[in-house]
């Protein structure tokens, strides 16, 4: 403790400690409890920084080297980082924002925090707060308590022996509350500017200084969030990857490491460009490169099997590698069956009321089906799917748009026999939850579908949020589910025509390329450009 430069208002606290320890006796209750506490004090990192070099100080052209190097794409967030950082030379005592990043799983949250600790040439410290739900976590335990410890963000400034490190706190959507206390709440202290440099653990008793840190945050899902944390940090949003980007990762990344990882050579496995598109195609569906690396590394175990048995089999200690080129048989004989078929949605959408509606989830896009019935009942509006509150409510609203513009629509026979029907409206993948807005329009679509006998296009999808006069409304995550109408084979979408600058700005140009993006302002426009609909006060026909 003497070696170590305390703070006054510290070194006043643990000099009173320490002449408490002088009247213990090594048995008594307590000491070694009084004991641990002061280790812990001693071992922190109170004035200890980071030792860079001047001649390798971090420079913006080497964190733009590092950040190409680890990320392919993303050039808006690199674009972010590279401004955080050229702050940070600029002004090193100064406070910087706290970067959330949110995306889907397998886009590449973590590994970016990574490379802000690379760039700064600091120590990484990675938190895990999924799960978490005791206060204590954060806070650490009094001393009171038998097994007391420091919280994590303590023990994570011991590990990292520096009180300027890069620390991570990965999950943070993922924290939840009980009679323990919230962490979230906890977690205000250690992310406020204004007080993080006054900390102080409950176990410690003592402040520490954590101004110094830089702190970087993961989450999939904002909702899980709560709104005083969300605003103590800047979010920053990562999509999903396209087929082209995906595909260079992988062959860039991802299937290299996975080729060092089994301990082969590129020459004995040969991997074509159309056996890689194939394997993302057909047995991946998701916004990030997770589960694409595990399909990889599926065949390469497969593989792996096969040099060994061939090396056991070499009786004259030759070392001729065998080289295996993949193709469809073995990708099946590996992989299982197909998972994904490229028409899916035509396969769907075989009769009417039927329609494919685009959907933003916490990991990515999705082609989300709806599916209308009518059965002999009292008019009632029956609705599955393990949906929300105000997925329900949309449901009701694009019913009400229906029966009130039937004479336009020209079912209004059809329409009053409702009122001796009963209108079922199902969402498939009844084990997923669903919420939101966006599929408004497509309801009212499958509605006007079935009453009217006219099958959907199959290369159709759309999103909006619907009103009762017809109005549609902007809705989110338009980037994602580009994404996934492209990854769907999907031709044609529809969008409102409030989202328009989010396809200029954020659909990448090869989904742009391969999409009719057609933005509407009304109901009307939509069912227009699907039957040729000419909307007049007297009846239209389909």
């Amino acid at each position: 403790l003497q070696e170590v430069s305390l703070p006054d208002e510290v070194g006043q606290v643990v000099e009173a400690e320490l002449r408490k320890l002088r009247r213990y006796n090594e048995q008594q209750p307590g000491y070694q409890s009084l004991r641990d506490n002061l280790e812990w004090i001693a071992d922190l990192p109170w004035n200890k920084t980071t030792v860079i070099d001047e001649a390798s100080a971090p420079a913006l052209p080497h964190a733009r080297l590092i950040l190409d190097r680890d990320h392919y794409g993303l050039d808006k967030i690199k674009q972010r980082l590279l401004e955080y950082l050229a702050v940070r030379q600029l002004k090193e005592d100064g406070r910087p924002p706290i970067l959330c990043f949110v995306g889907p799983p397998g886009v590449g949250k973590t590994s970016l925090a990574k490379s802000i600790a690379g760039a700064l040439q600091r120590p990484l410290q990675r938190i895990a707060l999924g799960g978490v739900r005791d206060e204590a976590d954060i806070r650490g335990h009094r001393r009171t308590y038998i097994g007391s410890m420091p919280g994590r963000i303590i023990q994570g400034l011991k590990r990292a022996g520096v009180n300027d490190a890069v620390f991570l706190l990965d999950e943070i959507d993922k924290m939840a509350s009980d009679s323990r206390g919230d962490p979230a709440a906890a977690l205000l202290e250690v992310l406020d500017p204004e007080q993080n440099f006054h900390f102080t653990d409950h176990y410690l008793n003592v402040p520490f200084d954590l101004s110094k840190i830089t702190f970087v945050a993961t989450a999939n899902d904002l909702r899980g969030i709560s709104a005083p944390l969300r605003d103590r940090m800047e979010i920053v949003s990562l999509g999903g990857y396209t087929y082209e980007e995906k595909h260079h990762i992988a062959r860039t990344y991802l299937f290299p490491r996975q080729l060092q990882e089994h301990g082969l050579q590129e020459v004995q496995l040969d991997l074509p460009d159309d056996m890689l598109d194939y394997v993302i195609s057909s047995y991946t569906r998701e916004a990030g490169v997770r589960l694409l690396e595990k399909r990889l590394a599926a065949l390469c175990r497969a593989v792996a099997v096969v040099v060994v048995e061939a090396r056991s089999d070499d009786h004259h200690g030759e070392e001729t590698p065998p080289s295996i080129r993949v193709d469809r048989e073995l990708v099946e004989k590996v992989l299982g069956p197909c998972m994904f078929e490229p028409t899916e949605v035509a396969d769907r959408i075989t009769s009417p009321g039927i329609v494919a509606g685009l959907v933003w989830t916490s990991v990515g896009g999705e082609v989300q089906f709806i599916e209308c019935t009518t059965m002999p009942g009292s008019g009632k509006l029956l609705l599955t799917g393990q949906l929300g509150d105000v997925i329900k409510e949309s449901a009701q609203i694009a019913l009400s748009w229906v029966r009130g513009h039937s004479s336009e629509l020209g079912l209004g026979t059809k329409a009053m026999h409702l009122e001796k029907e009963d209108l079922h409206i199902h969402f498939p993948a009844g084990a997923v939850p669903k919420d939101g807005p966006s599929a408004g329009v497509t309801m009212a679509c499958a509605l006007v579908s079935f009453l009217s006998g006219a099958c959907m296009p199959d290369d159709v999808a759309m999103t909006g949020e619907l009103t009762l006069h017809g109005h549609v409304l902007p809705v989110g995550g338009i980037k994602e589910k580009m994404i996934a109408a492209q990854r769907a084979g999907l031709k044609r979408v529809f969008i409102p025509a409030r989202n328009m600058a989010d396809v200029t700005h954020e659909v990448p140009k090869s989904v742009k390329n391969t999409l009719e993006i057609i933005p509407v302002k009304r109901a009307e426009e939509v069912l227009s450009h699907l039957w040729d609909l000419q909307f007049s006060h007297s009846e239209a026909k389909l």
